[in-house]
Formats: structure tokens, C-alpha cells, sequence
């Protein structure tokens, strides 16, 4: 392996002098930790303005996952081999006065696209090793991935009652929560304006989040995003639907209670009536979360499916500029 260059997304300075973070080796989806510290940081210059640090790094173990060939050749224009290293580190986004927003940021140190992807968690929130996983998937096709702490720190967990649910969710304000997601997609834009690069952000979210990347980009006003891709989204307000104006990719399965035939039937019902290039997929005999949480060997198949429809469509629409019908 020959040596790491800096991401064209660079880290600012006080990333550089508060944290190192890990640098992980993703090839084939395999995630080896190689654990380099420090990692290559390009820093802005000394003129720009940054309120964010990095608390710490998580150096948890990626688990490895299986590749079946016949997925990768189903019509997949992205080669997995070109897949290098990424860079992880936890940050603050804010202004430094007790209201700030943590969040996690992985980005490609080479083969960087120059593109920023905001990924919204589900319920389990943004340290969850399963959401963890998928952005740091995500990266190693070259996107920088930001997944922001939506709970505040206080995330639903598993062990939790089945019936504290609603009481726990009316306790995340979504007023809260929408301010939180516009204010990490204006912290990421402008990153980017600061590095000289000008380019629309994706938007993907999982169940919860799955749910409120419909509320982000009927918002969209400033035109932050240029796309997005809903995973089994929860809870999603048909009635936004025709104030969004970018493609979106809808992925279901059509045994989802959380996530019903009946609603994804309306979402693609909706759409169709529109101008929208959006899209729908439904994964038959697929129920909630099969694809960042895979439990069998038929939904990790499905999962490697579904993903390569994702890294299509974030390629045709972000770097291509044209969404495809495949």
C-alpha cells in the first residue's frame, strides 16, 4: 500500500492539534483497522473561520462481510477494488456555547469525489455501529459522509420497553431535530465552499431518518441538496412530497410494518404524477432494515443489491449529473 495522500474534504486545524483519527483500509467491504495516528490532514488556511473540534476517534473493529460476484456485476459501473482508505473522526459542529451538534465524519483520503453526503441515522442513533459501518461504505467510494447525532445523546436502545417509544420520541422535538439536520448541512456546504469546492450535497437517511429526508428536501430552499435516497423511511408525510423538487431513491421491502406497502404504493403513486425522476424499489419478502442490518444471508444479498443501486444513483446524480433508469 503505497502512502496516504490528503483528502481534497481536508480537516481544519483544530482538528489536526486536539485528535487523531483513525485510518481504515476498506477493500472488498472488508473494514481492517490499520490504526495510522496521525492521519494525513490537509488544513484549511489560517484565515478561515472554524467552530468545531473533535472530542475523540472510535476505533472499533469493522466486521467483514462477504461480496457475492454476481451482485457486483449487476450492472455496476463502480469498481469496489478502486476503494482506499478513509479517515474517521468524531466533531462538535457549533458555535462552542453548550448548543452544539456532535456528529461523525468519515471522508475518502484518496480517490476523494470532492462530494459530501449527509447521512441521517435511524433510531439507534449516530454512534450505532451498523449506521457506522454503512458511512464508512459509503466513503470508500469516494464521498465524505457526515452523520450527525439527531438524539442529542440520548438515542432509543434496544433494551428499552417497546411501549416508551412514542413517550421517548415526543421528547426529540422535530423542530429541534430539523434544525439540527439544516445545521449540519450548512456546516458540511460550507466546508466545502472553504476548500474551493461548490457542489450540491446527497441526502440518505434509514427508517427514522429515512423518514425525515423528505422533511429536509421539501425545505430545501437554498438548494443545499441535489439528491437524496430514502431507506424504509417511518413516519414520512405524503403531503410533502410534491414540494420535492430533486430526484429520490425510495428502497422497501414488501413485508415492512414499519414502513408499509400501502404508504410505499402512495410515495411511488405520488410521484409517478408528477415530473419527479424520483424512483421506488421494493424488495420483495424484505421487512424492516435489511439493508444496514442484514440477519440472513438472502437479506445480505438484497443489502449488496440495494447498495449498489445507492452508489449509482449517487453517481449519476451527483457526479454524472443525470439519474438513470436501471
Amino acid at each position: 500500500m503505497g502512502p496516504a495522500t490528503a483528502s481534497p474534504f481536508p480537516l481544519s486545524a483544530a482538528a489536526a492539534t486536539s485528535t487523531s483519527a483513525g485510518v481504515w483500509s476498506c477493500l472488498h467491504h472488508r473494514f481492517n483497522v490499520s490504526r495510522t495516528f496521525p492521519p494525513p490532514l490537509h488544513l484549511f488556511p489560517s484565515n478561515c473561520n472554524r467552530n468545531w473540534n473533535c472530542p475523540k476517534t472510535i476505533t472499533r473493529s469493522r466486521t467483514s462481510r462477504a461480496v457475492s460476484q454476481k451482485v457486483m456485476e449487476t450492472g455496476d459501473n463502480l469498481n469496489d477494488e478502486a476503494c482506499e482508505l478513509v479517515n474517521g473522526v468524531e466533531i462538535s459542529i457549533g458555535e462552542g456555547d453548550g448548543d452544539t451538534i456532535n456528529a461523525y465524519l468519515c471522508t475518502a483520503v484518496k480517490n476523494n469525489n470532492g462530494t459530501g453526503i449527509l447521512l441521517l441515522s435511524d433510531i439507534f442513533g449516530f454512534e450505532d455501529s451498523a449506521t457506522r459501518d454503512f458511512a464508512y461504505r459509503v466513503a470508500c467510494n469516494g464521498y465524505n459522509v457526515l452523520v450527525p447525532d439527531l438524539f442529542r445523546g440520548d438515542p432509543w436502545s434496544k433494551d428499552r420497553p417497546a411501549n416508551e417509544l412514542e413517550p421517548w420520541l415526543l421528547t426529540h422535538n422535530p423542530t429541534r431535530v430539523q434544525n439540527d439536520i439544516a445545521a449540519s448541512a450548512k456546516w458540511m456546504s460550507d466546508e466545502f465552499l472553504a476548500a474551493g469546492i461548490s457542489k450540491k450535497l446527497g441526502l440518505i437517511g434509514f427508517c427514522y431518518g429515512g423518514g425525515r429526508v423528505i422533511d429536509v428536501l421539501s425545505r430545501n430552499q437554498d438548494e443545499l441538496f441535489g439528491i437524496g435516497v430514502s431507506f424504509y423511511g417511518t413516519r414520512i408525510d405524503t403531503s410533502l412530497l410534491p414540494n420535492v423538487s430533486v430526484p429520490v431513491l425510495f428502497v422497501a421491502g414488501d413485508s415492512d410494518p414499519l414502513c408499509s406497502l400501502s404508504v410505499v404504493k402512495e410515495i411511488e403513486g405520488k410521484i409517478r404524477s408528477g415530473s419527479s425522476s424520483s424512483r421506488v424499489v421494493v424488495f420483495e419478502g424484505r421487512g424492516h432494515g435489511f439493508v444496514h442490518r442484514p440477519a440472513s444471508a438472502d437479506e445480505d444479498r438484497d443489502a449488496e443489491v440495494a447498495f449498489v443501486m445507492l452508489r449509482n444513483w449517487l453517481s449519476e446524480g451527483l457526479q454524472v449529473g443525470v439519474v438513470g433508469e436501471s
